[in-house]
């Protein structure tokens, strides 16, 4: 058989394939997004049914868990050795946070979610439970997703709002107008709820939220490339957590060393002992005009209070061990490097009089400054590894 020309295909009317190539470009899209969001509702799930098991292993019904510390720590160090990444003790403790603020009675009330307790009676899926826990697991979580619409992503902005109405209206209305998490985001830090009660027009203030900004919108691309997603299916992206932060650090490094000579560069992942738990310094600086070590610290995700504890930790072991009788307390900077959020803090707390302090913030790089070059590299980087 002949085979056709090649140019045969540019003789068809550029009309008719943009309509071809447009229509498969929708079809992925909306694939991608169904995908990303089918196991978004098995992993909050999931997540949510842990917390449970969590919460009544160490509670047994009572409001206070008398080992639940020691508890969680194990089962972060257990999970992690087995499923890897995601596993933390930050992040198992938010699943029994999430458990929680969210608790049985108002999960398994849905029509769908009570079904469960009956389809798992039933003759052959009671068979089944028998033969295999892990089957009635799955069939239980995969109902229970139907009762978590938004992503997990939302769900843990929600856990950061104290008030149970507050989180009840902002999940409401990230339902019904279909807020990304971006737009939950801008409109918890905004005080929308707070506002909203507040408001003589309501029904105004409600419109006017459900408009989303221009930098709200996420892509199909940014769905499934998630890290919770990636993290929960144990996939690796194409530029992962260690290797962004290797490259955010040597980056750092060249960006203090090239604002000037005060700067001396000591070095990186610097090891100090604490009782029996060993850590690592991201990176360590001498500072020549103030005469004191810099302890910076780099974290990929949000800032935390824990990044703070760690930080007055570091420092007191530096005051203690690294600082010379000739020199000035140390300083640390706590960098964050959340995505679209970069945040630099110095913690200042452990300096003798406020004199020192204001001297340390004239003579230190501005922390928006150090955000916005952090911003701009990770930016960059993964612009880099999509290429």
């Amino acid at each position: 058989m002949k085979k056709p020309h090649p140019k045969a295909i540019s003789l068809k009317p550029a009309v008719e394939y943009g309509g071809l190539i447009g229509g498969i470009a929708e079809l992925l899209e909306a694939a991608r997004r169904n995908a990303a969001r089918a196991v978004n509702a098995l992993m909050t799930a999931t997540y949510w049914e842990i917390g449970r098991r969590i919460v009544e292993f160490e509670q047994r019904g009572k409001k206070r868990a008398e080992y639940g510390e020691e508890l969680l720590q194990r089962l972060a160090q257990d999970l992690t050795a087995k499923f890897g990444r995601g596993f933390s003790y930050p992040n198992v403790n938010k699943f029994r946070q999430f458990y929680l603020a969210f608790p049985a009675p108002g999960i398994l009330s849905t029509p769908s979610i009570e079904s469960i307790h009956t389809i798992l009676s039933t003759p052959s899926i009671e068979s089944q439970r028998k033969k295999s826990q892990t089957s009635s697991g799955e069939l239980a979580v995969r109902d229970l997703a139907a009762r978590f619409p938004l992503p997990w992503s939302h769900y843990v902005r929600l856990l950061s709002t104290k008030s149970a109405e507050a989180r009840r209206f902002y999940e409401t209305e990230a339902l019904r107008d279909g807020w990304s998490v971006r737009q939950l985001d801008r409109q918890i830090g905004s005080q929308f709820y707070e506002r909203t009660a507040l408001s003589r027009n309501k029904s105004a203030m409600l419109r006017k939220g459900s408009v989303a900004s221009a930098g709200d919108s996420i892509s199909a691309d940014e769905e499934v490339r998630d890290p919770l997603i990636l993290e929960f299916l144990g996939l690796k992206d194409e530029y992962s957590e260690t290797e962004l932060e290797e490259a955010l650090l040597r980056h750092l490094e060249n960006f203090l060393l090239e604002l000037g000579s005060d700067f001396a560069f000591i070095g990186r992942q610097r090891r100090l002992r604490i009782s029996d738990e060993w850590y690592r310094v991201d990176l360590l600086f001498f500072h020549r005009k103030l005469r004191c070590l810099v302890v910076i610290d780099l974290k990929v995700g949000k800032f935390t209070h824990a990044d703070a504890g760690q930080m007055h930790l570091y420092l007191n072991y530096a005051r203690e061990h690294w600082t010379r009788a000739d020199e000035n307390p140390p300083v640390g900077l706590i960098l964050c490097a959340e995505k679209d959020d970069a945040i630099a803090k110095y913690a200042l707390e452990g300096l003798a009089n406020k004199v020192l302090a204001r001297e340390y913030k004239l003579a230190l790089p501005a922390e928006k400054r150090l955000a916005a070059e952090i911003e701009k590299t990770r930016h960059l980087l993964e612009q880099r590894s999509r290429k």
